[in-house]
């Protein structure tokens, strides 16, 4: 192709994609509503437990059913934007967000709120793979591309970081259900602006959505990732094993029928691309090494430390920033340097950050809180938004969903496994704490089902006897969360170690795609 056409096909192109850095303005606050409401959570744990009393069990679920859903749901959605159009599916499901928000707003107990986690899980799943497939088909320059992605993370992780501030804010004044009901504003904008700007996009081919390998997936992940939960928490039992059976089974059988459909699901021949699954693999270790420490680290601060909502929302800020900052030069470095290397590297770094962790104690300063929360983010900025952009550069654009899928599939999975096994990590340890003698068998069983529990059944002892078996939970807790912070540092080191060998001589596009 000579000089000349070259020049006349990108100036079509670019003249196509007029709008699309404001159509990018209109995908990120689709993730800015999904990250606000996955980290206000955390802040709001301690109030919700206090007004709802869940059990330690029912405060995991609460915590960790979203995640559950997603990851059963993501590629089933991801598929239907292929096929339907992903403008369509993503103002619907944003629509759908915000109403059942509100649901979450006003629980009234522990089961309402699991079942109303839950359908915010069903309209989330219709997000994530949305907004990283319209990415895909709006950018067609690699480079631009890549900066499309790092503020697409870099949203991700401001979201990360106005949601514990204002979370914390609003829960200074308000109750817990009004960290919800931010998420109302972001919506009404994103479906309003949405309908202007964002352009239709969709697999011409894609074929008919085949309802059976959507409720295969569904079952089957849900189904493997309860089980996990439950050994961590209870051990082994004939339930857990027929669960485990059953989920495994249901993957199984979605695998094989996806070789058999003219039009599947997922196409299973992606994940013969090296840098394709070695990316989607180092996403679903980091963040479940990741996500158990970010359920429980709010907790540290407020219940054990003693901070205020909004102080507890304002120490996490460091992580954020050190995610935008880096989001927005990942591509340029792995270009510069290697793809392998900044991944890696940003592993790495997350390891050794959680292992600094590993020291922490219920007088710890917070500077070296600070700190370990900044290398954190700068890592994870790093590994994130390359490995997105490697995704999504592994595939032809007609399949953007189903890849955005898989890869939104990790990063839930991922949370689901961290929250269930690391958690429960966390509650075993603190579970073992002894309650003062002069604490009522009541009182201690209240105090032994979560930390939150702990201070509100001491409000109902003597002075001395509340302050003793307050001191004994939170130093359980703090053991709790040492040792989970050093698993998470193990997966991370073993994480960065794989991908250094999964991603060995993958390189993101320089050229404009035509």
């Amino acid at each position: 192709m000579s000089r000349t056409e070259q020049l006349s096909r990108q100036t079509g192109t670019e003249g196509k994609s007029k709008g699309r850095w404001l159509a990018l303005s209109v995908l990120v606050l689709a993730v800015l509503l999904v990250a606000v409401d996955a980290t206000v959570l955390g802040l709001a744990t301690p109030s919700l437990s206090e007004d709802l009393k869940p059990s330690g069990t029912q405060l995991l679920w609460i915590g960790d059913i979203y995640s559950f859903v997603i990851a059963g749901l993501l590629v089933s959605m991801g598929s239907l934007g292929d096929r339907i159009g992903r403008k369509k599916l993503l103002l619907v499901g944003a629509t759908a967000f915000g109403a059942v928000s509100v649901l979450n707003a006003y629980a009234t107990s522990p089961e309402m709120m699991i079942v109303a986690r839950a359908l915010l899980g069903v309209a989330g799943a219709t997000l994530m793979p949305s907004t990283l497939a319209l990415i895909r088909n709006i950018f067609h320059d690699p480079k631009e591309r890549s900066l499309a992605i790092g503020i697409w993370g870099a949203t991700a992780s401001a979201g990360a970081a106005v949601g514990p501030v204002v979370g914390g804010a609003l829960l200074q004044h308000f109750w817990w259900g009004s960290v919800f009901l931010i998420n109302l504003p972001v919506m009404i904008a994103l479906v309003l602006v949405g309908i202007k700007l964002l352009p239709e996009s969709k697999n011409p081919v894609a074929g008919p959505w085949d309802l059976v390998s959507v409720g295969l997936s569904l079952v089957g992940v849900i189904a493997v990732v309860y089980a996990v939960k439950e050994v961590a928490t209870h051990g082994l039992t004939w339930e857990v094993v027929a669960t485990a059976g059953l989920g495994a089974g249901a993957l199984y059988a979605f695998v094989r029928r996806q070789f058999t459909l003219p039009s599947p699901l997922l196409d299973m021949r992606l994940f013969k691309h090296r840098g394709f699954s070695g990316a989607v693999l180092a996403d679903l270790l980091t963040v479940f090494g990741l996500s158990g420490l970010v359920f429980f680290l709010s907790q540290f601060l407020q219940l054990v430390q003693g901070r205020g909502p909004l102080e507890a929302g304002l120490a996490e800020l460091p992580a954020a920033v050190g995610a935008v900052v880096t989001g927005l030069i990942a591509g340029n470095y792995a270009r510069k340097y290697s793809v392998r290397s900044i991944v890696a590297g940003g592993l790495g770094a997350i390891g050794l950050a959680l292992a600094v962790l590993t020291l922490i104690h219920k007088g710890t300063g917070y500077p070296l809180l600070g700190a370990a929360l900044l290398v954190v983010g700068l890592g994870a900025g790093f590994s994130f938004t390359v490995t997105a952009d490697v995704i999504l550069s592994s595939v032809p654009k007609e399949q953007a969903g189903s890849a955005s899928a898989v890869s939104e599939t990790a990063y839930e999975l991922g949370a689901a496994l961290g929250i269930a096994l690391l958690g429960s990590v966390v509650t075993g340890v603190y579970q073992d704490f002894t309650a003062p003698a002069a604490a009522g068998g009541p009182v201690a069983d209240a105090a032994h089902e979560s930390l939150g529990g702990a201070v509100e059944a001491a409000k109902s002892l003597d002075p001395a006897t509340a302050t003793q078996m307050v001191g004994a939970a939170q130093d359980a807790f703090v053991d709790g969360l040492r040792l989970a912070s050093g698993v998470g540092a193990a997966v991370l080191l073993a994480t960065a170690a794989a991908a250094w060998f999964l991603l060995k001589g993958q390189r993101l596009q320089d050229g404009i795609e035509h």
